[in-house]
């Protein structure tokens, strides 16, 4: 039975057998990090023009600045010499369909976890939630306050970008 990794592994030879790029350094050439989320809509590649060795991309649920994403940024910024961020969240994003209590609750229930302690981040509004994490990005004592911050939604029905100001 071939299974979908088996599928992405014969892909990868595909890809492996015509790969050019084995020189490039691991500074991003256009000094920027992405931040977006895992959402499967979205190829920031390809939204925003990227080749490979062109930026970080930092993706996590929501796409938001959580102290892991911003972890990531620091290491972009500080050793591989970034200074521009685009922070992107998007529309019809599933981090708008539950709350703290709700997903703790789901936990509980399927799986006898406590989660109580974990934060998940879900978003109520995406202008809001946006603003907060490009503001949490701008003051964090971690990185240089020199560094470039934009936030931007992306509409999942028309690959656009809507910048939030």
């Amino acid at each position: 039975m071939i299974t979908r990794i088996d599928q992405l592994l014969a892909a990868n030879e595909r890809y492996a057998a015509k790969f050019s790029k084995g020189s490039l350094l691991s500074p991003p050439t256009l000094g920027l990090a992405v931040l977006t989320c895992m959402d499967a809509r979205i190829d920031p590649a390809r939204a925003l023009g990227l080749e490979e060795g062109d930026a970080h991309v930092i993706r996590n649920a929501g796409g938001r600045a959580s102290e892991d994403a911003i972890r990531s940024l620091v290491i972009s910024s500080l050793l591989l010499g970034t200074r521009e961020f685009l922070v992107i969240h998007h529309t019809d994003c599933g981090m708008l369909t539950f709350t703290n209590d709700e997903i703790r609750d789901q936990i509980r229930q399927n799986l006898g976890a406590d989660a109580s302690h974990v934060d998940f981040l879900p978003v109520a509004d995406l202008d809001a939630s946006l603003h907060k994490d490009v503001e949490a990005i701008r003051s964090s004592p971690l990185l240089p306050p020199d560094i470039s911050v934009r936030g931007f939604v992306y509409d999942v029905r028309s690959g656009r970008l809507r910048e939030v100001v």
